[in-house]
């Protein structure tokens, strides 16, 4: 698997654009280099070095039984000569397991394979040299099929795949050359015969890898629109529950919090509290002003009414035009009343300029709050709705006010009464 940190390099520019250029060439020529290369290296090498550390084990596996086997069936002679030989191979597959148990510079990684493949190659010649016989021919075709295997299902880079094929070659040539029972225009012949099927299988190995390359390449294409795809889907989501202009929630998300805090019963665990906010006079800020500073009004007022609540458990909405929803949850009527006078306060400190408004020549809000006691049974809509009448109350007692919802009466909170 691909660490986070080759994950962030995929979302790269420059890769976006060279894994494009890649695609776009005929398959046969692809290849790649730089960051590209490093991602697949980093891909495939937990299942290439599983197929390393398999093959070497089988191989070792085998050896020790063969070697077992012909101490059985062969004459004591024969097989005692191909046992010294034949032990070259465990402890030089253990090796290169031991190599390949964990990720290491590639250079060590190739000498260990490469040196690995080789001292295997010459063990099981040599086990075949040293018995004679029909044992010497039949080593070879063995050290050809071994070499083979091993082209076929490592996928190493292409350097190491025909350094494998080479070594293979060469053993074969120079121990048929010194084959007593063979001239040595034939030993040319079937190492010219042998080199045929090791090229073709050599290509054969280079076409995997190409494909496996381009489908690597697909992926990450792929992975990137999906990314690019989340994100305008998240950007979907934000647009559908916050409000574009002001950037808090709107009355949608507002209501799903409601619906989510009250958890679908009548009560609110802990209490909650309820504040309507509305700006005074806000469409004579549009008669004189016009929208834009409308606009700018309605966002500065968002801006201070978040910076006087709790960012981590308060919510604000932008409910209708010029009215804003706060929730407050696990607040008492003191903690609802200090929220409440703090924000007034703050937006009318905030000195934005009003000048068609009845109260006051700057933005003034009116305030309607409603608390829920933690032992009441009220569903949100009627807390909502008794902050609206709170509301009322605010805008007809003189603008400019924060207003307690009573179900005998109505308290004012914030002394003064504008006029």
């Amino acid at each position: 698997m691909v660490d986070r940190t080759h994950l962030d390099r995929q979302d790269d520019p420059a890769v976006t654009a060279e894994v494009e250029r890649l695609l776009a060439q005929r398959t046969r020529d692809i290849r790649l280099k730089g960051e590209i290369k490093r991602l697949f290296q980093a891909r495939v090498w937990s299942q290439t070095a599983k197929i390393i550390r398999a093959w070497m084990t089988w191989v070792a596996f085998l050896d020790v039984l063969t070697l077992a086997l012909n101490l059985v069936m062969l004459p004591r002679s024969i097989a005692l000569s191909m046992l010294l030989p034949g032990a070259i191979i465990p402890p030089v597959a253990a090796a290169v397991v031991l190599v390949w148990r964990k990720r290491r510079p590639s250079w060590v990684q190739g000498v260990s394979l490469i040196t690995g493949m080789f001292l295997i190659l010459l063990s099981i010649v040599l086990v075949g040299a040293s018995a004679g016989g029909e044992f010497y021919e039949r080593h070879l075709n063995i050290m050809l099929f071994v070499a083979i295997t091993a082209i076929i299902i490592f996928g190493v880079p292409q350097a190491w795949t025909v350094t494998v094929a080479a070594l293979a070659l060469g053993l074969y040539l120079v121990f048929q050359v010194q084959n007593p029972g063979l001239e040595i225009g034939n030993a040319v012949a079937a190492t010219l015969f042998f080199a045929s099927g090791i090229l073709a299988t050599v290509a054969a190995r280079r076409t995997m890898t190409i494909l496996a390359q381009k489908t690597f390449l697909f992926e990450l294409r792929d992975r990137h629109r999906v990314a690019e795809l989340a994100e305008a889907n998240d950007r979907l989501e934000l647009l559908a529950r916050t409000d574009p202009l002001t950037g808090v929630d709107n009355r949608r998300r507002m209501t799903e919090t409601l619906d989510h805090v009250w958890g679908g019963g009548g009560k609110c665990p802990g209490g909650a509290a309820m504040l309507m906010c509305d700006i005074d006079d806000f469409k004579k800020l549009n008669d004189r002003l016009g929208h834009a500073e409308g606009d700018r009004c309605l966002i500065e007022v968002a801006r201070l009414i978040r910076e006087n609540v709790r960012r981590d458990r308060d919510h604000v909405a932008r409910y209708g035009g010029e009215e804003f929803l706060v929730l407050l949850p696990s607040v008492n009527e003191q903690e609802a009343a200090i929220v409440a006078e703090r924000i007034r306060e703050c937006v009318e400190a905030a000195r934005l300029p009003n000048p068609g408004s009845r109260v006051s020549r700057y933005i003034t809000l009116s305030i309607g709050v409603a608390v829920q006691a933690p032992d009441q049974a009220i569903s949100p809509e009627q807390l909502q709705r008794q902050a609206d009448e709170a509301l009322y109350v605010a805008k007809q007692t003189g603008r400019n006010r924060a207003v307690f919802h009573r179900l005998e009466s109505s308290s004012l909170l914030g002394a003064r009464s504008m006029r």
